[in-house]
């Protein structure tokens, strides 16, 4: 029976197998995402090790995305995570995210809707509320700024259109970028969604803002509405 439990145990795997020694052999990038869990668990329960753990959790939660939208107390109810284990992963999921919104020395350019979505996917994936945000863009497609202005259910009725505008018009703006997150994971755009875009584009045309795109994001997908010409006029 202990030779079997021994199995078990991160330290009696070869070395060239132990999750931190092969991070510090080949770098924490050639990690699987299991194996990068395991170091932050540093154990793991009776009959199952560190890595096991990890590949568990990521099977429960459906991958990283959805460890990310887990709560810390869903997390400390899972087998073999206590509120230490819990608070490690939540910690460093919040970093992750922070790095992915550190204010950058240079404003991104942005070229075409993919160059949007990475600077806001990441976080907006995971929330679990319909959330609006607005990018606002100089004449040069240089991003200004990221408006967090709704969240709840949006439709054109409770959007109010000044508060899109405002801060392009407060800083002379050239452009916004829509964006809003389907917490479902679908990023297909609805009915509403097509009249909201309708009626920003033509209030942004009234106003000299031009609305580049409304992007709607899903759970590892997005769409532009610009693409698909919905709610933007053709041509």
């Amino acid at each position: 029976m202990k030779e079997i439990e021994k199995l078990y145990r991160i330290k009696d795997l070869a070395s060239d197998q132990r999750p931190r020694e092969r991070l510090a052999e080949i770098g924490a990038q050639a990690l699987t995402d299991a194996e990068l869990l395991a170091i932050l668990l540093r154990v793991g329960k009776k009959g199952e090790n560190a890595v096991q753990l990890g590949q568990r959790l990521l099977d429960t939660h459906q991958g990283l995305e959805g460890l990310y939208r887990a709560d810390y107390a869903e997390l400390c109810q899972c087998n073999g995570i206590g509120q230490a284990k819990a608070a490690q992963i939540k910690a460093a999921i919040e970093l992750g995210a922070r790095m992915k919104t550190l204010k950058q020395t240079s404003r991104p350019v942005i070229q075409s809707p993919q160059d949007a979505v990475d600077l806001v996917q990441y976080e907006m994936s995971a929330l679990a509320q319909e959330n609006l945000w607005v990018m606002v863009l100089d004449t040069r497609n240089r991003v200004l700024k990221i408006n967090r202005l709704y969240r709840g259910s949006l439709n054109a009725s409770t959007v109010r259109i000044s508060e899109i505008f405002r801060s392009a018009i407060q800083i002379n703006a050239a452009s916004v970028i829509l964006f809003h997150n389907h917490p479902s994971g679908d990023a297909s755009p609805s009915p509403e969604d097509i009249k909201l875009t309708t009626d920003m584009v033509k209030a942004g045309k009234l106003l000299d803002i031009e609305v580049l795109d409304h992007i709607v994001i899903g759970l590892g997908a997005f769409v532009s509405m610009k693409e698909k010409r919905l709610g933007f006029p053709p041509g």
